[in-house]
């Protein structure tokens, strides 16, 4: 069996093949032919312990992912099987495609759901999540400048990620951002509200990727009062994992309200029906995504030589 490092990862799958891998996944997932495993959280003594997974036999692998939670610290590891014959495949550091696929899930809903004339980016964050999305965004769409909000941004963070993007970036203040901003992603680690929802650009895109916590949200209820519809990757986990969700006051958020990503992609539904729609996608990361980019990963690198 062989072990996958993130290093690997970086050198062989680029952010375009991850967001294809994510596209035929989620179709897949809509019509039935894959299966996932909702994510299950144990704790003691301060360590958190998280699995997640699902089963795609287009892909030709089912697996988990596993991961520890230690003062708000990470660290993932993945396994794949093969779906044909049931023998391990791979293991992976999975770090890399954490990131990677989080960011490619996001570019895209956005496809789908933000306007063909979004050029204004907001990001909320520009940690390791911020910066990926950053960047896949300004790769796949015609950005033509980002906002920061970030209270832990250096000075030489415009600068470094313009480099990274290809086109400007200046810091902001939270309001500012949110009123600029076609493309809105939150990917902080903030327990309430990042911005007023009144000051939301009418047709936004609001991509909130920070949080998989029922305790804490990203954004406020006009945020999501005003969105025509909230996509989510897959409702029963997204409806009980996601505080934007879970903490939504009465009437807020109706059942119809809340869609799928995949019944999107497939067409069964179209959230935005006019320009000034704002759409919102909540994230919360599915055993979907993890599973489905590592068994492109496996195959590919196979394939290049490294079995």
């Amino acid at each position: 069996m062989q072990h996958i490092s993130d290093e690997m990862i970086d050198r062989h799958v680029s952010g375009a093949e991850a967001q294809q891998v994510m596209l035929e996944a989620f179709r897949s997932f809509a019509d039935g032919r894959a299966a996932m495993q909702e994510r299950i959280r144990t704790e003691a003594g301060g360590v958190k312990l998280s699995t997640l997974g699902a089963v795609i036999p287009e892909r030709g692998v089912a697996g988990a992912k596993v991961y520890t939670t230690i003062a708000g610290q990470f660290s993932f590891v993945i396994l794949i099987f093969s779906s044909e014959d049931g023998r391990p495949l791979a293991s992976f550091d999975a770090g890399a495609i954490t990131r990677l696929r989080t960011a490619a899930c996001s570019v895209v809903a956005a496809r789908h759901l933000a306007r063909a004339d979004a050029a204004t980016l907001a990001l909320f964050g520009a940690g390791t999540q911020g910066v990926a999305h950053a960047r896949q965004l300004s790769a796949a769409l015609p950005l033509e400048r980002i906002l920061v909000n970030d209270p832990h941004a250096d000075a030489g963070l415009p600068a470094r990620l313009s480099d990274w993007c290809g086109i400007p970036v200046e810091l902001a203040e939270a309001e500012e951002a949110a009123a600029r901003a076609d493309i809105v992603v939150t990917a902080s680690r903030s327990t309430t509200p990042l911005f007023p929802g009144a000051s939301l650009k009418p047709g936004a895109f609001v991509a909130a990727i920070g949080s998989s916590l029922p305790h804490t949200r990203e954004l406020d209820d006009e945020a999501l009062r005003r969105a025509a519809a909230v996509v989510v990757e897959w409702r029963p986990q997204s409806t009980r994992e996601a505080g934007d969700i879970v903490l939504a006051g009465p009437g807020v958020l109706p059942a119809d309200k809340v869609v799928e990503l995949g019944d999107v992609l497939l067409g069964k539904v179209r959230p935005r029906r006019g320009d000034a729609d704002i759409v919102v996608y909540k994230s919360v990361g599915v055993g979907l995504e993890d599973i489905a980019l590592a068994g492109f990963a496996w195959e590919k690198i196979r394939a290049a030589g490294h079995a």
